[in-house]
């Protein structure tokens, strides 16, 4: 959830702000095939600039984390402004 003053982020900056906050979390990620690699993160539809709310973000990881540890992990990198509202894991 993006609220406060990260919601002036825009969409290409949040993106970029997830790729670093998962790999300082040290959480296991997944990368995308090809030639420049990169976490695999799948994203919902931008918000507008200026505008508060959900931003559905979907991560896959190379093995199984907790979800409070992965929870905890991503907080402690994430600024006050942005939260982590939901986790579940699908099979």
């Amino acid at each position: 959830m993006k609220t406060g003053l990260m919601r002036y982020i825009s969409h290409l900056d949040f993106v970029r702000l997830m790729h670093r906050v998962l790999r300082r979390a040290e959480i296991p990620y997944a990368l995308t095939c090809g030639f420049n690699r990169h976490p695999k993160i799948k994203f919902g539809p931008a918000l507008k600039l200026g505008k508060e709310g959900e931003v559905e973000t979907t991560f896959f990881l190379a093995s199984r984390v907790d979800a409070d540890e992965f929870k905890k992990k991503m907080e402690g990198q994430l600024t006050n402004d942005i939260r982590i509202v939901d986790i579940f894991y699908e099979k």
